[in-house]
């Protein structure tokens, strides 16, 4: 047998490779429950209300449930409220949009009801002094991570973070034109999550790296929040070439 019999019959033994996965395939999430938590705040509602006009079933969760039954019913579109524990306990997938300084103590307090859920973190670490905006390093290395240390028995993701909250509550706009970073450990977590986002009329999540990358993702509010401050605008983000 010559060399080239040889390596002509070793090809034909060899497996065929797996087709690579479209990036671009992600699941169904129509049927997800998916619960905000800090909903009644400006960036918690405006998900809210963008989600559940999507078709989504939305619970908007606040630590006294009469804030948290207002603010649905102001939202419309089917939105229910609950105070956070039962909004926690109710939903598949949990958003958290409360304020930096209430993070760590809110999800400490919901570890049970927030085990075995998918949880998103769209929080961002900012200071802000006579020069703006500043972005402020958690100990964990970012506010995902510190969810992901206090939530050890939930998956973690973070999303959502550079989304102008009075775009997302004007009823006069149609579409979110912006991309949407997702980070997370778990692709098929992260494929959820950019399917959530997918939802939305004009957005697109993005897979942008796993958790120890979100400190960057986080940050980069304080550049837009200056953005905003100079030319007036409600700035996005676009990720080109993909």
């Amino acid at each position: 047998m010559t060399s080239t019999d040889s390596a002509d019959s070793a090809a034909q033994k060899a497996p065929a490779k797996a087709p690579a996965k479209d990036p671009w395939d992600l699941p169904d999430v129509s049927g997800l429950v998916v619960g905000v938590l800090g909903g009644t705040g400006p960036q918690g509602k405006g998900l809210a209300y963008r989600l559940a006009k999507a078709g989504q079933k939305v619970i908007v969760g606040s630590r006294a449930a009469e804030r948290a039954v207002a603010a649905a019913e102001e939202i419309g579109h089917g939105v229910e409220g609950a105070d956070n524990a039962e909004t926690a306990r109710r939903s598949d997938v949990v958003i958290v949009a409360v304020p930096w300084d209430g993070h760590a103590k809110t999800l400490e307090s919901l570890r049970t009801e927030l085990s075995g859920k998918l949880v998103v973190d769209c929080v961002n670490p900012l200071g802000f002094d006579k020069k703006g905006a500043y972005a402020l390093k958690p100990e964990e290395g970012s506010a995902a991570e510190q969810a992901a240390a206090l939530l050890p028995d939930s998956r973690i993701a973070a999303a959502f973070h550079h989304l102008s909250a009075v775009l997302l509550q004007d009823p006069e706009i149609d579409e979110i034109d912006t991309d949407v970073m997702v980070l997370g450990e778990e692709r098929a977590d992260v494929k959820i999550v950019q399917a959530l986002a997918g939802r939305i009329p004009g957005m697109r999540g993005v897979f942008a790296g796993r958790l120890r990358g979100a400190h960057q993702v986080e940050s980069l509010v304080a550049n837009l929040i200056s953005v905003n401050r100079r030319y007036k605008a409600h700035a996005g983000l676009r990720v080109t070439d993909v």
